[in-house]
């Protein structure tokens, strides 16, 4: 009877501990950072569109997050040592002066997949993080010496692109410190909800479903294009549209930004739709066993970029973070491997080398 007595003493302690424990998660789970719900004309869209389903947004063919449980993949991450997951050294990068860039069409690579376009005498910000890439710093910290820019560094922005809202893609920081200097939004279905939660007028937000563009008045067109992946910021998946684009400057030059992708068909499909894109940026980078099919794998990377038959490639979605389980400088090697075997032309950067576009590599490596 002692015993008993004790554990409901014990039990009417810890069990309002862990209530209050609760609501503060779901208090917390509330605030701004975590976005906005789909909501008013998204939703009705969302409802219309043929990619949302049963009350969430879907891929184009089966897709599971996670091929094993939950428990075990956690277990592989977090407990399972994994040498070499991060560099045992401060990165060497080039603090370029983002704000007084050449006025020439080109790329900087900030790290992860960040990066700057300046196309057309216009600047564009493709999914810039610059402050958190998770929602508590200790999740997601950077490689030492890989973030030495804050968002004021950033210049103004013609265009900020997002290709899905995980934290990794969509910093909340960033996003707020830059809102007076930025003109135009540009954003898969539903994720414009969280730009105007955070303080964006609605104008300056463009969402688009797989399959739209949006032409702008001083001649940039976006297509918004399918990924295999999957969106959330919390417990709750896919209540926005993740995607990849075709970026089309008035000078006729072609990106395509590929986001987060695991391997299918919607990478030949792009590939025949826009014919001799110049530069294809690639997710390369934080797959494993576990979620095979929502992120390139290394051995499927020769493959995409036959599939796109882009004229140059850039990868990213490495050197900074480590949400995987594999050596931090193994995507180096995958590029590497993945152009000499498909045929492709290949540009490795260093995160904050300023590359002018006419600069890329004109041959295949060998």
């Amino acid at each position: 009877m002692k015993g008993r007595s004790k554990m409901i003493r014990i039990a009417a302690v810890l069990l309002p501990l862990a209530a209050i424990a609760a609501l503060a998660l779901a208090v917390w789970m509330h605030t701004a950072p975590f976005g906005a719900k789909l909501s008013g004309q998204r939703l009705e869209r969302a409802l219309k569109s043929p990619n949302f389903k049963d009350g969430e947004f879907v891929n184009q063919i089966p897709t599971e997050v996670s091929t094993g449980s939950f428990a075990q993949s956690m277990w592989n991450f977090l407990v399972t040592e994994h040498p070499g997951k991060r560099p045992d050294r401060s990165l060497k990068i080039e603090k370029t002066d983002l704000r007084h860039l050449p006025d020439e069409d080109l790329i900087v690579w900030l790290g992860h997949s960040s990066y700057i376009l300046k196309l057309a005498g216009k600047i564009l910000l493709i999914d810039p993080v610059l402050v958190k890439g998770a929602p508590l710093d200790f999740m997601n910290r950077p490689f030492e010496g890989t973030q030495p820019w804050t968002p004021e560094d950033l210049p103004d922005a013609d265009y900020v692109l997002i290709t899905h809202d995980h934290w990794d893609h969509l910093d909340y920081d960033t996003q707020t410190a830059i809102r007076s200097r930025v003109k135009e939004v540009v954003v898969p279905l539903g994720i414009g909800a969280d730009f105007e939660e955070w303080g964006f007028e609605e104008g300056r937000i463009t969402d688009l479903d797989w399959g739209e563009s949006k032409s702008f008045y001083n001649g940039f067109v976006f297509h918004c294009l399918p990924a295999r992946h999957f969106s959330g910021r919390g417990f709750k998946r896919n209540q926005a549209l993740w995607g990849s684009f075709v970026i089309e400057a008035p000078d006729g030059v072609r990106i395509y930004a590929g986001g987060d992708s695991g391997y299918g068909p919607h990478f030949k499909a792009i590939g025949e739709k826009f014919p001799g894109l110049d530069l294809a940026v690639l997710e390369n980078g934080q797959y494993d066993r576990y979620w095979p099919q929502i992120h390139t794998l290394p051995q499927e990377l020769p493959q995409v970029m036959r599939d796109l038959k882009a004229r140059h490639y850039i990868t990213v979605h490495h050197s900074k973070y480590s949400i995987a389980n594999h050596r931090w400088d193994e995507p180096l090697q995958n590029e590497l491997k993945a152009a000499a075997e498909s045929g492709s032309a290949l540009t490795v950067l260093k995160i904050g080398e300023v590359r002018k576009l006419c600069d890329l590599n004109e041959a295949a490596p060998q």
